[in-house]
């Protein structure tokens, strides 16, 4: 019974060697074909990923209320200050246009006493999520 269990394994050894030198594997080569636009969108999103950043940030709130207001308070203030990041945020019930990015507290007060001239119920915030 030993011999037979011994050449059996034997065998099958033989076997798996003799199957391996035979087989074939895939070139390896893959084509990938990629839409242009791709490219484009993932650059976009790196950029409004890195504008949004929510920890240790100071923010101002300009406007609370339903998506259309948001969306057009959202829009007209994007075109006057162009060099401030803005952005809705969702909590409900309400949306809320957040601006800007502020380091230091000291930087945010500064900029929510001009944009409280046209958006007086603006407030300081530091969203923490």
């Amino acid at each position: 019974m030993k011999y037979f269990h011994k050449t059996k394994l034997v065998f099958t050894a033989v076997g798996v060697l003799f199957l391996s030198q035979k087989s074939f594997s895939q070139d390896g080569k893959v084509a990938v074909s990629q839409d242009p636009k791709f490219e484009q969108l993932l650059n976009e999103k790196r950029k409004i990923n890195s504008s949004i950043t929510i920890n240790d940030r100071y923010k101002i709130q300009i406007f609370n209320g339903d998506s259309e207001n948001s969306k057009k308070t959202l829009i007209d203030f994007k075109k006057e200050n162009k060099n401030i990041d803005a952005t809705i945020v969702f909590s409900t019930p309400a949306y809320k246009v957040w601006v800007g990015n502020f380091k230091t507290r000291i930087e945010a007060e500064k900029n929510l006493n001009e944009l409280k001239k046209k958006y007086p119920n603006a407030f300081l915030i530091k969203p923490n999520k």
